[in-house]
């Protein structure tokens, strides 16, 4: 008897669930429309990374290297009398290499010595940027090999960002629809990708002849924030 009524209840209860399954669309099975959008908005830099080398050149790699250390050391404080705190410049490249002589059938020969000495400087207020290049050219400092600007807090323009291209999306989506003869219904998915920060503001290379010049004009100008959507709304069909 426990088998049979095992039986009967498999047999009643499969049709339902089968009949269930048919009745309850998936989101794949509703008729959509998928748009792409890209929201950008324009931030306004207010630091700046600058890289700045001493570069020296002697007979010896020792003396190329004491002469490095002389000038680097006189750099640092003078933007250490700016007001920069310590944990704002870092060494980041340091490098000994020699100078060669080539001549044909000859083993290259060893003229000399060159040493570079490389530190990052993380400015949080723009208006020292042009105090920082003048005070390292004139301290020693022979090369600023980047300067980059840049914005420190970009959360709230990033969700400026996603609204507007939300709203981009939207728009696109109820064109199509009313194209194909229908209206745009309730949004079924959406995707946020990473957003894009602008570019660091790359600036051309800077010599030690600069340090004779007036105090060096600084303009950070505006970067572009991206953000890029993908979203897919119900198609209503009239």
């Amino acid at each position: 008897m426990k088998k049979a009524l095992a039986l009967i209840f498999v047999v009643f209860v499969t049709p339902l669930s089968a009949q269930q399954q048919a009745t309850i669309p998936t989101i794949d099975q509703v008729p959509q429309i998928a748009v792409a959008a890209r929201g950008e908005i324009k931030v306004t830099p207010d630091r700046a990374n600058i890289q700045i080398s001493v570069q020296t050149r002697a007979a010896t790699a020792a003396a190329a290297a004491n002469e490095n250390a002389t000038k680097q050391a006189a750099v640092i404080a003078g933007l250490r009398a700016l007001g920069l705190s310590a944990d704002q410049i870092s060494t980041i490249n340091y490098n000994v290499y020699p100078e060669q002589r080539y001549e044909p059938n000859k083993e290259p020969t060893i003229i000399g010595y060159n040493v570079t000495n490389t530190v990052s400087v993380d400015v949080r207020n723009l208006k020292q940027v042009g105090p920082v290049i003048d005070v390292a050219l004139s301290k020693g400092a022979n090369m600023i090999s980047s300067l980059q600007f840049y914005a420190s807090n970009t959360d709230d323009a990033r969700r400026t960002a996603i609204a507007s291209a939300v709203q981009k999306a939207r728009a696109d989506a109820e064109a199509a629809a009313r194209a194909a003869g229908g209206t745009v219904g309730d949004l079924l998915e959406i995707t946020v990708g990473a957003y894009s920060a602008p570019p660091p503001r790359p600036m051309m290379r800077v010599s030690a002849a600069v340090a004779e010049q007036a105090q060096t004009p600084i303009n950070p100008g505006e970067q572009t924030l991206s953000v890029d959507v993908s979203t897919r709304w119900r198609f209503n069909s009239r």
